[in-house]
């Protein structure tokens, strides 16, 4: 028999406890494991603890209980300078708001991660991204700034972005909440394509129920509990 394959993350009686006047448990024992090539959606009301599991699973936040795993490495055994070479190394995150910088070009913004893990892109990480920035139809707006791109280009941005550093897991966090709909499905189906040709896991946190069945799995939160469709 061959070796058990390694899961893009795991999670094991997950909790999140926020200690103010009040604690406030956000997460209750949550139990997930999401294998390569996996696109999962993750459902869920505003307040529900969506974001709060992905900054988990993606080592921005650490759990007050339980434990996660990113590709076999439990971040509980990781000290923050670890931590903060996995989340570059390992996992690549998508947001709503795309976060690019002003200042540099679409090819500058989309090797972001790559110059923070290395200093200088080497030619291979240059054509590597530049090749995925024309697989999303950015050939042309290479040289171009963020405010001379559309909403929908600005999004694909992101999408090579948090795919530099060839991640083990992607997790998007309503990637198509500021985006009409024609932008919303374009992105989407983007992202689809991109895990389906790499292999890439993705987590996706949404609210759209659409997009969400198009993916291979839905988990649903709930009050801090997680449960699959």
């Amino acid at each position: 028999m061959g070796e058990e394959q390694v899961s893009a993350v795991e999670a094991v009686e997950l909790e999140k406890v926020y200690y103010g006047a009040v604690p406030t448990t956000v997460l209750r024992g949550i139990n997930m494991r999401v294998e390569p090539g996996e696109f999962v959606s993750v459902l869920g009301q505003s307040g529900s603890g969506k974001s709060t599991l992905l900054n988990c699973l993606g080592a921005l936040d650490r759990p007050s209980a339980g434990h996660v795993r990113v590709a076999g490495q439990d971040l509980a055994r990781l000290d923050d300078d670890e931590l903060a070479d996995l989340r570059n190394s390992q996992v690549g995150f998508i947001f709503q708001a795309h976060y690019l910088q002003d200042e540099f070009t679409c090819l500058e913004n989309a090797l972001m991660p790559v110059s923070i893990r290395k200093g200088n892109p080497g030619d291979e990480d240059l054509a590597r991204v530049t090749r995925l920035l024309e697989r999303v139809g950015l050939g042309h707006r290479l040289r171009n700034r963020p405010p001379q791109l559309s909403g929908g280009e600005q999004q694909r941005t992101a999408i090579v972005r948090a795919l530099a550093n060839e991640p083990r897991l992607v997790l998007a966090d309503e990637p198509t909440g500021n985006l009409d709909s024609a932008s919303s499905e374009q992105v989407f189906s983007l992202m689809r394509e991109i895990n389906q040709e790499t292999g890439v896991a993705f987590i996706m946190v949404t609210h759209d129920d659409r997009l969400a069945s198009q993916g291979d799995r839905i988990l649903r939160i709930e009050d801090g509990l997680l449960f699959e469709e």
